[in-house]
């Protein structure tokens, strides 16, 4: 959904209840925790947190904290819902003047030993298809801690087949910027 002013939370919780029965836009579902289908690009973003068993603790909570979407050009919404399977969000992205509104849901989570995140996917009313997982992982053998973006999409709506150049460059500033939310998260916790 574009709109021309930001709305406000009475109006993207309308949106959101709205969405309650909406359907995913795409039959791969949970295709990031397997095999990526064909016809979509994919995106595969790593960034590295720290060291040691601490950062992923508090990597994990960032990610329960929906911190890498601390961006300011994108806004999450509501930052509340908790991590599981069938939560819906409402994503809220100013670009070029405008805004778009968007819902995703929760398709999947992990929770093991060394590795913490979901998938969530695309709504029928969202601008494109597909779906994205954020997660942090833990390499007992470096001590590494890694945050990762795995996305498959492509374009939905009109309006993003015609601004796919756009579309394409708001999907790499907004990995860009995600890792650097997850690191600054990281950093503030290991600052205090």
């Amino acid at each position: 959904m574009f709109l021309l002013t930001k709305p406000d939370r009475n109006a993207v919780q309308q949106f959101l209840n709205d969405r309650e029965n909406d359907q995913f836009s795409y039959p791969e579902i949970g295709a990031t925790d397997s095999e990526i289908p064909p016809g979509y690009n994919i995106d595969r973003n790593r960034a590295k947190l720290g060291v040691g068993s601490e950062v992923f603790d508090h990597a994990k909570t960032a990610i329960r904290d929906w911190k890498m979407f601390d961006l300011g050009w994108v806004e999450l919404i509501s930052r509340e819902t908790p991590i599981e399977i069938g939560q819906t969000v409402a994503i809220l992205v100013s670009h070029l003047g405008f805004y778009s509104l968007n819902a995703a849901r929760i398709v999947y989570v992990i929770d093991e030993p060394a590795r913490f995140g979901f998938a969530y996917g695309t709504l029928t009313e969202h601008g494109e298809i597909g779906e994205e997982r954020f997660s942090v992982e833990y390499n007992a053998d470096s001590n590494e801690v890694w945050y990762d973006i795995l996305a498959f999409s492509r374009p939905a709506s009109i309006i993003a087949k015609i601004g796919y150049p756009v579309a394409r460059a708001l999907q790499k500033a907004f990995a860009r910027d995600s890792k650097a939310a997850m690191q600054r998260a990281i950093g503030e916790v290991n600052n205090s």
